[in-house]
């Protein structure tokens, strides 16, 4: 997506209605709409993981179904996102905006009233679709309607009101699943959807980029998402089906066959959403493999930690969802300190820092998960590795690129973020699944347990969170199954926390082979 390019008052004068206020007060009704419909997506984006265990117990339904609640979502995003900027470039944020909101609150209802795993998974593809429009438009609504010198303070608004809301969303998300359903989770954003699309259609100004390409990359985008969807389905049906199965051969071959097919079209393509001639940096490429590397660990320790806490640890929804606050506000504190990192170091040195303490806070994690004090620090550490990389690593996007291809970089860097997290939930679950299998195999040899208990725990096979007890077990037996299943949980959690530390380690290197050492790397040369 192009820089959007400021609207001066008579401009938006004339764009609006005569009922439309005063030039500042534009502005700030802008900054609200913009803030509202991030606040709905980024809520949702991070309460659905503490909400897991509990869906999954409520629909009676496997960990496979629950990776497709997260990766539904985040495929249709990641596959749209850079469409979504396109769209609102050419036919108007605001025209845009409107529709995601839209969108995005009608697929929240269906989510909420969903009978069954299967409607609730298509709810969350239509939710997606709505996130990858309302995303972008949220910034370049901000874009348009500042002017340079007021832009950087509006984002830091926009940014940290988006942060804040981000990060309580997990405590107050778990605790309406403790108390309500999980279902409310999903019907609070149609209610907020209704003044954040009555503030947009009376108070913000329509704005468009009248450099914007006449077309959109739809083949493109089609393309993207076939080939990650194939994928997917095939990683994740492997945990099901075994590795050797036709069906998860055919998907996951298709998925790369498609995914080349992807990589081909861009290189034609007149306004393609990916310009393959950016990859020509050293530095863009090398960013870009961190980013994949480092947010896939991130969302996959993020989707199999509350399932350690809850049905592990036995914490509240509530608790799981306090325990990621250490991670939110350690990073709001140090998110400006962070951003000041290039210009004292360069980006090389934070870039490897960064993702080593990262990995280092991964490894604490999977250390155990005792009372919330004693993940404070693990948690600490995590954000700490993971503000020191932030900032620095988009600075080296934009950085690595000219100056007026900015925008299309960074919603690059942000559409490999998203699909670095969709891959890795998808290839971890399936591996979670068989070690979990495994391990309760193990207990169950080692403790010579009875038929009714070993018939119990097989109940387990499949799902990632503890069964109901059959009536006809004793107090000694229930406790026993509870005791294997928690055990085989727990084990399973902390190799995957311990997989995710592996790959934020790779991402460090992969910034220690591509990133120069120089003061901040080279702005690529300006367009003729």
């Amino acid at each position: 997506m192009s820089n959007p390019k400021a609207l001066p008052c008579g401009e938006v004068a004339i764009r609006s209605s005569p009922s439309v206020p005063g030039c500042a007060e534009v502005k700030s009704w802008v900054l609200a709409v913009a803030v509202l419909g991030s606040t709905l997506a980024f809520i949702d984006e991070s309460v659905v993981n503490v909400a897991l265990p509990k869906i999954e117990s409520d629909l009676r339904t496997t960990l496979a179904a629950m990776q497709w609640v997260i990766n539904a979502y985040t495929l249709c995003m990641s596959a749209l996102l850079l469409v979504g900027g396109a769209a609102a470039d050419r036919f108007g944020r605001r025209l845009i905006f409107v529709i995601g909101v839209s969108i995005f609150a009608a697929a929240s209802l269906g989510c909420g009233l969903a009978a069954n795993a299967e409607v609730l998974i298509a709810a969350r593809v239509v939710q997606g679709v709505g996130a990858a429009l309302l995303i972008p438009c949220s910034l370049a609504l901000i874009g348009a309607a500042f002017e340079e010198k007021e832009r950087g303070a509006a984002i830091g608004v926009w940014s940290g009101a988006s942060a804040i809301a981000a990060g309580a969303a997990p405590l107050l998300g778990g605790w309406l699943v403790d108390h309500w359903s999980w279902r409310v989770i999903f019907l609070i954003n149609p209610l907020l959807a209704i003044p954040t699309l009555s503030i947009t259609l009376s108070r913000v100004p329509e704005s468009r980029d009248p450099d914007a390409p006449s077309g959109i990359d739809w083949p493109g985008a089609v393309l993207a998402f076939a080939g990650l969807a194939s994928l997917v389905y095939g990683l994740i049906a492997a945990s099901d089906l075994g590795w050797s199965d036709a069906a998860v051969v055919g998907s996951v071959t298709a998925g790369a066959l498609l995914l080349g097919g992807f990589v081909l079209a861009e290189g034609r393509s007149r306004s393609p959403m990916m310009p393959l001639e950016l990859f020509r940096s050293r530095v863009f490429s090398g960013v870009n493999l961190l980013t994949l590397l480092l947010y896939g660990a991130l969302g996959g320790a993020f989707f199999f930690y509350p399932f350690l806490l809850i049905q592990a640890r036995g914490y509240s929804a509530a608790a799981a969802g306090a325990a990621y606050l250490p991670f939110t506000l350690v990073m709001g504190v140090l998110a400006r300190w962070g951003g000041g990192l290039v210009d004292r170091f360069g980006a090389r040195w934070p870039l490897i820092v960064g993702p080593a303490l990262t990995a280092l806070g991964f490894v604490l994690l999977g250390s155990g998960a005792g009372p919330l004090s004693a993940i404070v620090l693990p948690m600490s550490v995590l954000a700490l590795g993971m503000a020191i990389t932030v900032a620095p690593l988009t600075t080296t996007v934009m950085n690595a690129v000219p100056a007026h291809r900015t925008g299309v970089a960074s919603g690059i860097n942000n559409a490999v973020a998203s699909v670095g997290s969709l891959l890795l939930i998808a290839v971890l679950g399936t591996v979670a699944l068989g070690a979990f299998n495994r391990s309760l195999e193990r207990h169950l040899e080692s403790s010579a347990a009875s038929p009714a208990v070993i018939e119990a725990v097989h109940a387990a096979r499949g799902g990632f969170v503890i069964p109901p007890m059959p009536a006809s077990l004793s107090d000694e037996e229930r406790r026993r199954v509870r005791s294997i299943i928690a055990d085989s949980l727990s084990t399973t959690v902390r190799t995957m926390l311990w997989i995710a530390a592996a790959l934020a380690l790779a991402s460090a290197v992969s910034a220690a082979l591509t990133i120069p050492g120089a003061e901040r790397p080279a702005r690529a040369p300006a367009r003729a």
